[in-house]
């Protein structure tokens, strides 16, 4: 039980990876901050984690693109709880569409939620994870590793993430503060149901086969066990571990089977 009584502050914790992680952190005794744009549904998860575990959940509504929410929401942790000893950077938006057809602003939104929303959020609790010497989680993608198509945004969101946890990490090596990089495979949660389409609107519909999929409840438990034991990098799947070294070593190879693998799915973009 390490994390009994432990303050661990999820982003994104409405639904999916985020929810998922509620429930781990509050099953192995930690307290929570739950932030998203969602705030009855926080609220609900909340009041039934702290019923369930007995541990005490607080729900904070915060747009992790606005610099001025995350601070306020960190703050808010900081004021319930006196301290912070995991923060979750779990809230992200995903895409689909070529770059050709869509809209800047599609990529400006994805690139403010999923790379801003983290150096926010870490920036205003880095104060207290260097007093507590605690946690930095980023949940990134393969898609921080390997560029996808159809999510050029998505991709390049990932990568900056991606970057800005390896420098933070290599700051704090001396600190005791500790970084860690989640990489799940596709998971089945809503991510591609909110999806922006070329327009910005949300796509509505997946064009996956969701049960062959990553479950949010296995993402969860693989990202607690991290932090339990402090891992650097968690890349969860053997076709992710396997896209990152064809990458190093046969990276022309791997764009063909990348493009073959995205022109097989349903309503392709790719033709």
């Amino acid at each position: 039980m390490i994390f009994k009584d432990k303050v661990v502050v999820i982003t994104g914790a409405s639904s999916g990876i985020g929810k998922a992680l509620a429930e781990e952190f509050a099953a192995k005794g930690a307290n929570l901050v739950l932030a998203a744009r969602q705030y009855v549904t926080l609220c609900d998860i909340a009041q039934s984690l702290e019923k369930q575990y007995n541990i005490r959940a607080v729900a904070v509504q915060c747009d992790v693109s606005d610099e001025d929410d995350c601070k306020l929401m960190i703050a808010q942790a900081i004021q319930s709880f006196k301290k912070i000893d995991v923060l979750v950077n779990n809230a992200g938006i995903s895409m689909r569409a070529l770059f050709k057809d869509v809209d800047l602003k599609v990529l400006k939104q994805i690139m403010d939620i999923n790379f801003w929303g983290t150096v926010y959020c870490t920036k205003y609790a880095m104060p207290e994870l260097l007093k507590t010497k605690g946690s930095v989680v980023g949940v990134s993608s393969v898609a921080g590793y390997k560029g996808l198509p159809g999510r050029t945004g998505y991709s390049a969101s990932k990568f900056a993430m991606n970057g800005f946890l390896d420098s933070l990490r290599v700051e704090n090596l001396k600190t005791g503060v500790h970084v860690m990089t989640a990489c799940p495979g596709f998971t089945n949660s809503n991510i591609r149901n909110t999806a922006l389409a070329k327009d910005g609107s949300q796509q509505g519909e997946t064009h996956m086969d969701e049960g062959k999929l990553m479950s949010s409840e296995e993402v969860a438990r693989i990202i607690v066990d991290g932090v339990a034991a402090r891992k650097r990098t968690l890349i969860m799947t053997t076709q992710g571990k396997l896209a990152v070294l064809l990458s190093k070593f046969i990276p022309a190879k791997l764009d063909e089977l990348v493009y073959n693998t995205f022109a097989k799915e349903k309503d392709a973009l790719l033709k």
